[in-house]
């Protein structure tokens, strides 16, 4: 997911792991993107410099989420940093992660745009419930959860579905399909294959 915001920061679960290193984008189209990811057994070193890296990519390419198969890592596993309605920012990271979403007359649809790393420079509206709740476990294996709405409901999904080996444009009917691909063949050449490397 592509924007972030400055405000205040939450951090439910404590602070996200830094001193990593950032990698390319992976895109659409790799075959990591498209498979439900391994998941995560092992809570160790490795865990955790992964994570570290995933939250130095993130921040260089000014992304709020990324997911391990978007630095070509099979491994169902996220991170984020995003703002809510409010503006305030939350931060974790999650493994495993299980999706709740609203249902019947709670389930309330916001179409605001979308976008993904994966597939830089393109945004096009893509509907999604505007509350969602995501359970899994931390970086040490421990409980986490964490809840929003606004753009943070929508980064919960987008990263939970990436775990899961979709992408947001199998949401979208075709003529949506095409204008987001449109405006990503647009700008192709503003993401060279190694981008978000050296933006930092």
């Amino acid at each position: 997911m592509p924007v972030p915001a400055e405000p205040a920061q939450h951090a439910p679960h404590g602070s996200l792991p830094t001193g990593g290193r950032v990698h390319p984008m992976t895109r659409w189209g790799t075959p990591v993107m498209h498979r439900p990811q391994q998941a995560v057994t092992a809570y160790d070193a490795d865990l955790r410099a992964l994570a570290a890296d995933m939250v130095a990519t993130m921040y260089a390419a000014d992304g709020v989420g990324l997911a391990a198969c978007q630095i070509g890592v099979d491994l169902a596993v996220f991170v984020f940093d995003c703002p809510d309605e409010s503006g305030e920012r939350t931060v974790g990271v999650v493994c495993n992660p299980e999706l709740t979403l609203p249902e019947g007359r709670d389930r309330q649809l916001d179409d605001s745009e979308e976008g993904c790393l994966s597939f830089p420079g393109a945004f096009v509206e893509c509907a999604r419930p505007d509350v969602a709740t995501v359970t899994g476990t931390g970086l040490d294996g421990e409980p986490v959860t964490f809840s929003g709405d606004g753009l943070l409901a929508r980064c919960l999904q987008h990263e939970t579905d990436h775990t899961r080996g979709t992408v947001f444009g199998d949401r979208l009917p075709t003529k949506l399909r095409k204008k987001l691909q449109k405006q990503h063949d647009r700008l192709a050449e503003d993401y060279p294959a190694d981008w978000p490397v050296g933006e930092e």
